[in-house]
């Protein structure tokens, strides 16, 4: 392997985390350029980045709230993403460095192009991008690898129908409601009373095509990062308001951010928890995986990111940073990753 690399950035796109994406893709393109390596900035929905662009999206930052859906719309219909497969700057980059969030870039769209194509590219392979984008899917495979996770329904299509006293019966108030193939909480609400379900069943819906209705766990929010074979220190959240919501998340101040410190047995129960989710959903490369503490101290996995944030204010850098990664380190080190010989998609 060469020591300088030719490394094309995936950012941006149509999803309605695109703000997230440019952030983590500029951040990591700068990295990636301390360390030597020529870096290219392409964005789906624009095309190749000029440095005085990427100079301008960074300085903007992510805001407090996603694009608006009739502002993405738009941008998918002038996008790239049917010709990526044949653009030199993907196709003649020796890696290929995902920082899509959502949509096409994390649920095994781009994988699969790139595979078919024949570029090395970060993160997991497109069955593994898949299933973890699916909540659904990936909850029956979880819970059948052990891993504990909440018990949760999926709302039917049709509104009307949704009986929220059956869904109170079951699952107990209050419940979270969310897109099942989204990221970012973005379309997330918590509902509390049976009224209050079916308008919030609704939001989801204007983000996905199926929605999840999913048992609340009271307790800390806490997220493990894997990187290779390493379980990165846990780190726990606790943000401004009720809900560790896209504001929250996004927005310098709105959280704080810290390494766990928690009992040697629930932190070997929550690495234990991230391996097995890591391994059942056939990741690879590195991941997040979110989890919340119940009072009695069993970690309930909530999802697994296969491209989790890279943002000034994201969890895995802070991770990384814990265990004494800094984030150009981090950045090199998931190429690395990509590049293995060794490597199983």
């Amino acid at each position: 392997m060469s020591s300088t690399l030719r490394i094309t950035v995936l950012l941006g796109g149509v999803s309605a985390e695109r703000d997230v994406s440019l952030s983590s893709g500029l951040r990591i393109a700068q990295a990636l350029r301390d360390k030597g390596h020529e870096v290219i900035c392409l964005d789906p929905a624009e095309g190749v980045l000029t440095r005085e662009t990427e100079r301008r999206m960074l300085a903007a930052g992510v805001g407090s709230a996603p694009p608006s859906l009739d502002t993405l719309a738009g941008m998918a219909s002038q996008s790239l993403s049917p010709t990526l497969g044949t653009m030199p700057e993907l196709t003649d980059a020796d890696c290929v460095f995902l920082a899509l969030h959502g949509g096409q870039g994390e649920d095994g769209t781009v994988q699969a192009l790139l595979d078919l194509v024949g570029v090395p590219y970060t993160g997991s392979g497109h069955l593994a991008s898949a299933l973890a984008m699916d909540k659904h899917l990936s909850k029956v495979v979880l819970r059948a690898a052990g891993v504990y996770t909440a018990d949760w329904i999926m709302a039917p299509w049709d509104v009307s129908q949704l009986d929220a006293e059956a869904v109170g019966r079951e699952l107990g108030w209050p419940v979270v409601v969310k897109p099942s193939k989204q990221g970012s909480t973005v379309g997330l609400s918590i509902v509390r009373a049976a009224a209050e379900l079916a308008p919030a069943v609704t939001e989801a819906f204007r983000y996905d095509d199926e929605v999840m209705i999913e048992r609340f766990v009271p307790g800390q929010e806490l997220t493990v990062g894997i990187l290779g074979d390493a379980v990165l220190p846990t780190i726990e959240i606790v943000p401004a308001k009720e809900l560790y919501d896209y504001e929250c998340k996004y927005t310098p101040g709105m959280a704080k951010e810290f390494v766990a410190e928690l009992p040697a047995h629930v932190q070997a129960s929550l690495a234990d928890q991230a391996r097995r989710a890591f391994a059942a959903l056939k990741l690879g490369g590195y991941a997040r995986i979110d989890f919340r503490l119940d009072p009695e101290g069993r970690p309930w996995c909530l999802e697994a990111n296969t491209l989790p944030g890279m943002t000034p204010t994201s969890l895995i850098p802070q991770a990384a940073a814990a265990a004494g990664v800094l984030f150009p380190d981090l950045c090199e080190r998931i190429v690395h990753l990509a590049l293995a010989p060794s490597r199983d998609r």
